[in-house]
């Protein structure tokens, strides 16, 4: 794990140079000495390269949970078995669930997009349970994570950006949360603890879209509730049902054909 992460996280750093991104990390003293979750929300594809060189500057890194599908490519595979990352089959995921709780008790850092997939409203989606669940299994806390401006470089429905353009981009630790297990003892109350950290996520991710330094009207990154261009959560519930329908035709289709 250790000599192909770190070879990622020099990549990682030197894109940034290359760029002119303009990091800024808050509440780095948030992320645990032991394991946790890290809960982060997803408005990119690259939105975890700053988490990752955020957690470098605390002598941390993080398996991440990544979806299936990227196992079809060669160097996804590659880059999956050397860091340490879960891939994730929504179909049967009890198999990726049981190696972050593993990894969790050995005092890892697990990150997890609750969201399942990326936002094209750039606003919190429904989240699913797992980030909770897995938590309390492995007693540890939940730490959210918001990164903003990260989907300017590369995102959904968004102009690509990636020049050296200069681009601010933020990443903030919220206050680590425990959840216990008589909280989370069902589904139901499982249901009630995810929407308690969206809350929190909510109030969070406000806040660093208030200091921000750069919103302008109309952008497409910039969410309509701040005067941007990109789909309400409605809208973008419409193109995502559209898009998930898609995708399905097309797996059943190979499924066919093999």
């Amino acid at each position: 794990m250790e000599p192909v992460y770190r070879t990622l996280e020099m990549i990682a750093a030197a894109i940034r140079a290359v760029q002119g991104t303009r990091l800024r990390f808050d509440g780095l003293d948030n992320i645990p000495d032991g394991g946790g979750v890290l809960a982060i929300n997803h408005t990119g594809y690259a939105d975890f390269l700053p988490v990752g060189l955020a957690l470098r500057e605390r002598g941390r890194r993080a398996r991440f949970l990544v979806k299936s599908e990227v196992m079809d490519l060669a160097i996804m595979r590659f880059l999956v078995a050397h860091t340490g990352s879960v891939p994730v089959d929504r179909s049967a995921g009890s198999e990726a669930y049981r190696a972050a709780v593993e990894a969790l008790t050995h005092g890892e850092l697990v990150a997890v997009y609750p969201e399942s997939t990326i936002s094209r409203s750039f606003e919190l989606k429904e989240f699913k349970t797992g980030a909770v669940r897995m938590a309390v299994e492995a007693g540890v806390p939940v730490v959210p994570v918001i990164v903003w401006g990260a989907q300017r470089q590369l995102s959904k429905g968004a102009k690509r950006r990636i020049g050296r353009t200069h681009i601010p981009i933020h990443v903030a630790f919220g206050r680590p949360v425990m959840f216990d297990g008589g909280e989370v003892a069902g589904q139901l109350s499982a249901d009630g603890a995810t929407r308690r950290l969206h809350e929190v996520m909510v109030a969070q991710l406000h806040c660093v879209q208030d200091g921000y330094p750069d919103a302008p009207a109309g952008a497409d990154w910039l969410p309509a509730r701040l005067g941007g261009s990109a789909p309400t959560p409605e809208e973008a519930l419409v193109i995502e049902d559209a898009e998930a329908q898609e995708k399905a035709a097309r797996r059943a289709a190979k499924r066919q054909g093999e």
